[in-house]
């Protein structure tokens, strides 16, 4: 990516403007947008799903959502996107937690930035690492994915079945997911 913007829209609050008159009709259509590159912006989502900005933790959470909001993945890179400008951000792992899960017939999940996701043929629920490491992850939209909270997986791992062939794992939306890497 390339350097730090001196756009003056290219700036935490710039961009929280942008993403609030964009959301004021809905969710932003990030996907639609693909404005011009604009640099890097200081910003980083850490592994435990807190936002930086400038070094610091971004402390308002209607801040950190409406940045969530204009996240836009291209490949292994994450932008914030307005109809205007793409800026780079970083994202360590995921840049969403699924922070809790109502488990019925169909699995709904809580993200950290208040989405709520069905698990299904759209949204997977994915185990990567390792059987001693397990990491789960659930897709949220667009190539964005959540790590699931460990709290959250152990209710997960609970209420598992097995399937025909004996795996382990969960069903919701017509779709078995299985929780072993």
């Amino acid at each position: 990516m390339g350097g730090k913007t001196d756009n003056a829209v290219s700036n935490a609050a710039g961009l929280a403007d942008a993403a609030m008159r964009a959301s004021k009709k809905g969710p932003p259509p990030v996907h639609l947008w693909n404005p011009p590159f604009c640099g890097d912006l200081d910003m980083e989502i850490r592994a435990d799903g807190t936002w930086f900005y400038q070094g610091t933790p971004i402390g308002r959470h209607r801040m950190v959502q409406l940045f969530a909001s204009i996240l836009k993945r291209e490949g292994d890179a994450y932008f914030l996107v307005t109809p205007v400008e793409k800026v780079g951000i970083r994202v360590v792992d995921a840049p969403f937690i699924a922070v809790d899960a109502q488990i019925g017939e169909t699995i709904t999940f809580t993200t950290n930035v208040g989405d709520t996701v069905v698990a299904g043929p759209d949204h997977a629920i994915e185990l990567r690492g390792t059987v001693d490491q397990p990491r789960p992850y659930l897709h949220v939209r667009r190539g964005l994915w959540a790590l699931i909270d460990r709290k959250t997986f152990y209710r997960l791992a609970d209420a598992a079945t097995s399937d025909a062939d004996g795996r382990m794992g969960l069903q919701s939306g017509g779709t078995f997911f299985p929780l072993e890497p």
